[in-house]
């Protein structure tokens, strides 16, 4: 059975399914930090994770409701979010993964660390590069298979991420420039980095989203900015 709890900084389990959950530590606040755990042929991947009581137990239960074999390792997809991933990598005593082409953060961490891509190499799922600049770099975990995208920061479904009337929303600072490669995939289920993620249909939001970006972006500029000051 899955576990859960609530109130800040406990388990608050998302968006259970075969292949994995999400859990969102911090319900109440604005970012709502989404970290997820995904079974892989080599066992649990643990992405992005921010730490909270519990978390390893909560893990040995979806790996065992998974068929996963315990956990393989622990990944970082965006540059800035490190967060917890050495602590829960060592007390599981595996590795980090991250991409070979992000720069500054492997080093940062004090846990061992591996390219993403060979922590993936016998899994169904593949790494692919999103954005790659001085300012940005983010990567995402595709299984085409089961047409599943981990993705930490371009899309979300929390408030700020959204204009009025959207389910999903491209991050305000990519609005005028959408990674617009990520329609092409063929999806199903999106997990994000900030909110709850999509669980049917992810392909279909994923182009609306990126093709009202430019168009919707003045009323979530706006939204934002009453929010702020009421």
């Amino acid at each position: 059975m899955p576990m859960k709890s609530s109130g800040a900084g406990s388990l608050n389990e998302v968006n259970r399914w075969g292949g994995g959950a999400s859990w969102i530590p911090y319900p109440e606040e604005e970012m709502q930090r989404a970290s997820h755990a995904v079974a892989t042929d080599e066992g649990l991947v643990v992405v992005d994770p921010v730490d909270v009581p519990n978390l390893d137990e909560w893990l040995a239960d979806l790996a065992a409701d998974t068929g996963a074999d315990g956990v393989a390792g622990v990944a970082v997809l965006l540059d800035r979010h490190k967060r917890d991933s050495a602590a829960v990598a060592n007390r599981h005593d595996v590795p980090v993964g991250v991409p070979s082409w992000m720069s500054g953060v492997a080093g940062d961490l004090d846990a061992p660390t591996t390219d993403l891509a060979d922590l993936l190499a016998d899994t169904s799922y593949e790494v692919r590069r999103v954005i790659d600049n001085p300012f940005w770099q983010e990567a995402g975990m595709y299984d085409p298979d089961a047409e599943v995208l981990v993705l930490p920061e371009v899309f979300g479904t929390v408030d700020y991420y959204c204009a009025p009337s959207e389910q999903l929303g491209v991050h305000p600072m990519l609005r005028l420039t959408p990674p617009k490669k990520l329609k092409r995939l063929d999806l199903e289920r999106l997990l994000v980095g900030h909110g709850e993620g999509i669980t049917d249909d992810a392909d279909d939001l994923i182009r609306t989203a990126l093709r009202k970006a430019t168009t919707n972006a003045p009323g979530l500029y706006i939204s934002t900015v009453k929010n702020a000051l009421f």
